[in-house]
C-alpha cells in the first residue's frame, strides 16, 4: 500500500500534467474528446474524437457507478461492526444503492450554487478526518505495532497467487484512486479564467490527495490486523472491520467509519456533478441518442438537469447485473479506470505525434524539455495500467474470480461503434469549432 502508493503518485502525476497542458491549450468541458478533435488530422479526426469521447463517456458512467456502490457497501459493512453475522443480500444492497443516487441527484440538481461551498468544507473535513484517524490508530493499536520496516515495505505474496507480481496487484487501489483526475476538465464552463486555472488544478489534485493519504495509509499499514483475517471483511470492505479491530471496539470503528462514509458523500456529489457535465458535453455535440434532451440546461437551477437524470439511470439500470452475477459487475470498477485512462492517453499521444506543437503554445505548458518525458510516463504507465486492471486478482482463477473488465469494454465500444455506423456519423461532426478559445488563447500571450 505504502510503495505502490508512492508509485502511482510519480506516474499519475506525469498523466495529471499531461492532461494539464491540453485544457489550457483547450480549455472545455468536452475534454479528451475535444483535445483529440483538435489535434488529429482532418482525415480521422471526427472518427477519433467520437471514439476518445464515448471511451471518456463510459469511464465517467462507470467509475461514478464504482464510487455510489462502494458507498452502499461501505454502509452495509458498517452495520456488520455491531451484527456481525449480518450477511446483506443483493437486493438489499441495490436499494441502499439506490437510495444514495437519488439522495446524490437532488443534491447535484438543486443544489448546484451551494457545491462550491460544499466542496470547501469538504477539503477542511477531509483533512480533520485524517488527522483524527491517524491520532485514534496509532494510539490506541489494539492489535500491535508492526515494525517500520513491515510497515513501509512488507507485502504478501503467498495469498493472491502472483508470486512477486502481487506488488502490483496491490498498486491497484492507489491507480483507481487518481483514476478520475481528468474529469476536472468537464467544470471548464463553470471556472473563471480555466485556461490557467484547471491546469492548476489538474497539476495540484495528485501532490495534494497523496501527501494526505499518506497520513491515512502509513497509520493503517502500522497497526491493522493479519492480512488474511481482513479477506474475511463483511460485504468485502477492509475499512470498518480494521477500523473496529484496531480501536478495539465498534463503536471505536464507528467513529472512525462515519468520516469515512461522510467524505464518500462528498466524493460521490462531486463525482456525479462532473459525470453529469461529461454527459451534457457530449449530448450537446449530438453524439449520443436523444442528444436534444440531454443537453438542455434547467435555466432555474443553472444545472444539466437531463443530463444528470441521465447519469444517474444508467447507474441504476447497471446495478441491476449485480442481482445476477457479482464477478460481472465488479468489472465495471475495472472498466471505469481502464475507460478513463484510454481517454487520456488518445490525445496525449496525438499531440505526442505532433510533437507537441499546440500544448508547447498554451498558456499553462512544461515546455519540451520536461514535456517528451513526462507525456512518454504517462502513456506507458496508462498502457501497463489497463493491463493490470484486466487482469484477475487471484489465482487460479475461477468463473467468480475471472475479471470481465476487458468484456465488459469490448462490449461498450462495439455499442458505440453501432451507433456511429447506424446513425450518428451522420450528425456527429465533432465538438463545435470554438473561436472563443482560440481567441482568450491569443488574448493570454
Amino acid at each position: 500500500m505504502f510503495l505502490g502508493w508512492i508509485i502511482v503518485l510519480i506516474v499519475d502525476e506525469c498523466v495529471a500534467l499531461s492532461l494539464a497542458e491540453l485544457a489550457s491549450r483547450y480549455p472545455t468541458s468536452a475534454g479528451p474528446y475535444y483535445w483529440s478533435f483538435q489535434l488529429a488530422p482532418a482525415n480521422v479526426r471526427t472518427v477519433l474524437s467520437f471514439i476518445t469521447g464515448w471511451t471518456w463517456l463510459i469511464g465517467n458512467w462507470t467509475i461514478t457507478l464504482s464510487v455510489n456502490f462502494g458507498f452502499a457497501s461501505l454502509i452495509a459493512a458498517t452495520v456488520a461492526l455491531y451484527h456481525p453475522d449480518f450477511v446483506i443480500t443483493a437486493w438489499q444492497l441495490l436499494l441502499l444503492f439506490y437510495a444514495i443516487c437519488l439522495i446524490t441527484f437532488v443534491v447535484c440538481a438543486y443544489g448546484n450554487k451551494l457545491l462550491p461551498m460544499v466542496d470547501t468544507l469538504c477539503a477542511a473535513f477531509t483533512a480533520i478526518a485524517i488527522f483524527i484517524t491517524l491520532v485514534c490508530l496509532a494510539t490506541k493499536a489494539d492489535v500491535g505495532r508492526h515494525s517500520v520496516a513491515d510497515t513501509l515495505g512488507y507485502y504478501d505474496s503467498t495469498i493472491s497467487g502472483w508470486g512477486g507480481f502481487s506488488f502490483f496487484i496491490g498498486m491497484l487501489p492507489a491507480a483507481y484512486t487518481f483514476s478520475a483526475v481528468g474529469m476536472i476538465s468537464t467544470m471548464a464552463e463553470e471556472v473563471h479564467d480555466p485556461a490557467v486555472k484547471l491546469p492548476k488544478a489538474l497539476a495540484l489534485c495528485v501532490p495534494v490527495g497523496g501527501l494526505a493519504g499518506l497520513f491515512f495509509i502509513i497509520p493503517i499499514c502500522a497497526t491493522m490486523p493479519a492480512l488474511a483475517d481482513i479477506l474475511t471483511a463483511p460485504v468485502g470492505q477492509a475499512l470498518p472491520y480494521i477500523y473496529g479491530v484496531v480501536m478495539g471496539s465498534p463503536a471505536g470503528g464507528l467513529g472512525l467509519t462515519i468520516l469515512v462514509l461522510l467524505i464518500t458523500f462528498f466524493c460521490s456529489v462531486s463525482i456525479t456533478v462532473a459525470a453529469s457535465r461529461c454527459t451534457w458535453a457530449f449530448a450537446r455535440d449530438n453524439a449520443i441518442p436523444l442528444s436534444s434532451i440531454w443537453s438542455k440546461v434547467d435555466e432555474r437551477h443553472g444545472t444539466p438537469i437531463y443530463a444528470l437524470a441521465l447519469t444517474t439511470a444508467v447507474q441504476m439500470l447497471l446495478a441491476l447485473i449485480n442481482l445476477g452475477s457479482s464477478s460481472a459487475f465488479v468489472a465495471f470498477i475495472s472498466v471505469g479506470v481502464i475507460s478513463l485512462a484510454v481517454s487520456y492517453a488518445i490525445p496525449i499521444a496525438i499531440s505526442m505525434w505532433h510533437r507537441r506543437l499546440e500544448v508547447d503554445n498554451a498558456r499553462w505548458t512544461m515546455g519540451s524539455s520536461i514535456g517528451w518525458p513526462v507525456n512518454a510516463v504517462a502513456v506507458l504507465w496508462i498502457a501497463f495500467e489497463c493491463v493490470l486492471f484486466s487482469m484477475p486478482q487471484v489465482l487460479p482463477v475461477t468463473e467468480v474470480s475471472m475479471n470481465y473488465a476487458i468484456v465488459v469494454f469490448a462490449g461498450f465500444m462495439a455499442l458505440s461503434a453501432v451507433w456511429y455506423a447506424v446513425y450518428a456519423h451522420r450528425v456527429y461532426k465533432g465538438p463545435p469549432e470554438s473561436d472563443g478559445l482560440a481567441a482568450d488563447h491569443v488574448a493570454g500571450h
